[in-house]
C-alpha cells in the first residue's frame, strides 16, 4: 500500500486531521472531495498521453479541454489559494458536469456533485499531496494505492464511515469464484466497488506475464498490464462491459465509479438503483456475482419487487434470491450473509436455503469469526459459495478462526490467518476431500464435508455447529485415596487456623 512509503501516509493522515478541523467530519465526503481532485489530475495526464499518441500516428487530436484551457490542473493549481478555491467551485466543476456525453455514467453521477472544501489552505495541502505522488501512466499503481489507502480510512476507529468489506476478505472471495476473461460480473450492492475492482485485478493478474508482475508486502499484485489477452475485443469487453454495480446511495455510486476509473476502467457501469425494488427487473445476466449486501434491514413491503418468491421483508434473505435470479445457469456467486440466514427457523429462512440446496450446487460455507467486521459490528457472518443449477451432493464447511488481524476493535495484524489455508484447500483438495467424505473418511480438522441428505434431514440447516464433530478430551482424575489424603490434610490446617484465632481472641 502506498509505494511511496510512510512519508506520504503521514501526509494523508495529516490531511484527514485537516478535513476534520476544517468542518468535513464525514470520511465519505472527504474521500469524495479527494477523488475529484485525483480525477482532475489524471484527466490532464490522459489528455497529454492521447495527444502524443495522435501526433505519432499523424492523426488529428481534439483535447477534452478545448475551449476550457483554464480547467487544466497545470493552470489552476498555480493560482493563489482563495482564487484557486473559487475557480474550482465555479468554473472547473461546471466543466466536469458537462464533460461526458448525456448518456455516460460519469455525467449522470456528476449531476448532483458539489465541491465542498471550505478552506483554501485545505485545498492547497490536498493538491500538494497529489503532486507529490507523481501519478502518470507509467506509475498508475500509485494512484490506486492512494485511493485504497483513503478507502481504508473508513475502517479506522474514530472515522465512522459506511460499512466496508475488508479488502483481504474480498480478495479471498474473488479467488474462490475465480472470474475469467469474458465473464460478466455484478455486485448488486456495490458500495465503493471493492468486489468489482478486485475481480478486475484478478483477471488481469491471471493474464499478465510473471516477469512483469510484482507483489507488495500485502500480496497485492502490481503492473497488471494483461499482456496475455491478445484478443482486442475481449480486452475491450473487460474494460467496458464486464463489470456492473448497483447501489441506492448516490454518494456511494460516485465513489464506486471513481474507484474503478482510477484503476483503469474508463466508463464504469455503476448505476444508482435499489435492486430489491419494483424498478429493477434484470434477470439471468451475469456469470459471476460477488456481494456483501446490507444486513439486518427490512424494506417497505409495498416496494418489494413481486419477482421474489420468498415471503419476507428481510434484505439479507431477499438479496440471496436476487443473486440467484441474476446468475445465468452455471454462473457462480460468493455472498456474505449473517449467520441467521444459515439456521433461521422461519419459513422464509428455510425457503432461501432450499433454493441454495435444491436449485443450485452449493459448494461451500465459510464461517467467519464475529470480529472480522469490527469496528463496525460484531455480528457473526459466513461466506456462501454456490453455482446456479447443478446438483448438491455434499457441502464443504470451513470454520475460520482468524483472518490475519486481531478480532477486537483495533484490528491489528495477527499471525492467526486461515485465509491461505482456505484458498489452498478450496482449489487443491476440496474435490478429493469430497470423494473421501462419500466413503465416510475425513482427516482434515478445520473443514468438514456434509452429505446433502443430512442437511435436508435437519431442516436445511447450514450452520457448521450442527455438523461439526464434538471432540471429547479425556479427563484424568486422581485416585480416591490420594483425594482423601488431601481433604484430611486441609481439615487439619483449617483446625489449626481456627485454634490460633481462638487463642488470639481470648487474650
Amino acid at each position: 500500500m502506498l509505494t511511496n512509503g510512510n512519508i506520504l501516509k503521514q501526509k494523508i493522515d495529516a490531511l484527514w486531521d485537516k478535513f476534520w478541523s476544517g468542518g468535513i467530519s464525514n470520511p465519505l465526503t472527504a474521500i469524495e472531495q479527494m477523488s475529484y481532485l485525483i480525477f482532475l489530475k489524471r484527466l490532464v495526464d490522459n489528455d497529454n498521453t492521447n495527444a502524443a499518441m495522435a501526433k505519432r500516428r499523424n492523426e488529428k487530436f481534439i483535447s477534452v479541454f478545448k475551449g476550457n484551457e483554464k480547467c487544466r490542473w497545470s493552470y489552476w493549481s498555480q493560482l493563489p489559494g482563495d482564487q484557486m478555491l473559487r475557480h474550482i467551485r465555479d468554473t472547473v466543476f461546471e466543466f466536469l458536469r458537462n464533460l461526458g456525453s448525456e448518456t455516460s455514467t460519469f455525467t449522470q453521477h456528476m449531476q448532483d456533485a458539489y465541491f465542498a472544501l471550505p478552506k483554501a489552505s485545505l485545498l492547497q495541502e490536498a493538491v500538494n499531496i497529489i503532486e507529490d505522488l507523481h501519478i502518470t501512466e507509467q506509475n498508475i499503481d500509485v494512484q490506486g494505492d492512494l485511493y485504497e489507502y483513503l478507502l481504508g480510512q473508513l475502517a479506522t476507529a474514530g472515522k465512522n464511515g459506511q460499512f466496508r468489506t475488508p479488502r483481504h476478505i474480498i480478495r479471498m472471495m474473488v479467488k474462490l469464484v475465480d472470474p475469467k476473461i469474458g465473464d460478466r460480473i455484478c455486485d448488486p450492492a456495490c458500495g465503493t466497488s471493492g468486489f468489482l475492482f478486485n475481480a478486475y485485478m484478478h483477471i488481469l493478474e491471471q493474464n499478465t506475464s510473471n516477469d512483469v508482475l510484482e507483489y507488495d508486502e500485502e500480496g497485492m499484485p502490481h503492473h497488471l498490464i494483461g499482456d496475455k489477452i491478445t484478443d482486442k475485443k475481449l480486452f475491450k469487453f473487460l474494460k467496458i462491459h464486464a463489470l456492473t454495480g448497483y447501489d441506492f446511495d448516490s454518494t456511494m455510486t460516485r465513489i464506486g465509479a471513481m474507484n474503478l476509473m482510477l484503476h483503469g476502467i474508463d466508463n464504469p457501469n455503476i448505476k444508482y438503483t435499489d435492486t430489491l425494488s419494483k424498478s429493477y427487473n434484470d434477470k439471468e445476466m451475469y456469470d459471476i456475482v460477488l456481494a456483501n449486501p446490507p444486513f439486518k434491514g427490512s424494506i417497505d413491503e409495498t416496494d418489494v419487487n413481486p419477482r421474489f418468491k420468498t415471503k419476507t421483508k428481510k434484505t439479507e434473505l431477499l438479496f440471496v434470491e436476487l443473486i440467484y435470479d441474476l446468475l445465468v445457469t452455471g454462473g457462480r456467486a460468493a455472498v456474505i450473509v449473517p449467520d441467521g440466514v444459515l439456521f433461521g427457523t422461519s419459513n422464509a429462512h428455510i425457503d432461501i436455503r432450499k433454493i441454495l440446496i435444491d436449485k443450485c450446487k452449493l459448494e461451500g460455507i465459510i464461517s467467519m469469526p464475529s470480529g472480522v467486521f469490527k469496528p463496525y459490528a460484531g455480528v457473526s457472518t459466513a461466506i456462501v459459495v454456490f453455482q446456479k443449477g447443478g446438483t448438491t451432493d455434499n457441502v464443504w464447511f470451513y470454520d475460520m478462526a482468524g483472518d490475519g488481524f486481531t478480532l477486537d476493535d483495533k484490528r491489528n495484524k495477527s499471525d492467526k490467518n486461515d485465509i491461505p489455508d482456505i484458498v489452498k484447500h478450496w482449489t487443491v483438495s476440496r474435490i478429493s476431500d469430497s470423494t473421501k467424505a462419500r466413503n465416510g473418511v475425513s482427516d482434515y480438522k478445520k473443514a468438514i464435508l456434509v452429505d446433502v441428505n443430512d442437511i435436508k434431514a435437519n431442516k436445511y440447516d447450514l450452520s457448521i455447529s450442527r455438523y461439526k464433530p464434538v471432540v471429547y478430551e479425556e479427563v484424568v482424575y486422581e485416585k480416591p485415596d490420594l483425594i482423601m489424603e488431601k481433604v484430611l490434610s486441609l481439615e487439619k490446617e483449617i483446625t489449626v487456623d481456627i485454634n490460633s484465632i481462638k487463642k488470639l481472641l481470648s487474650k
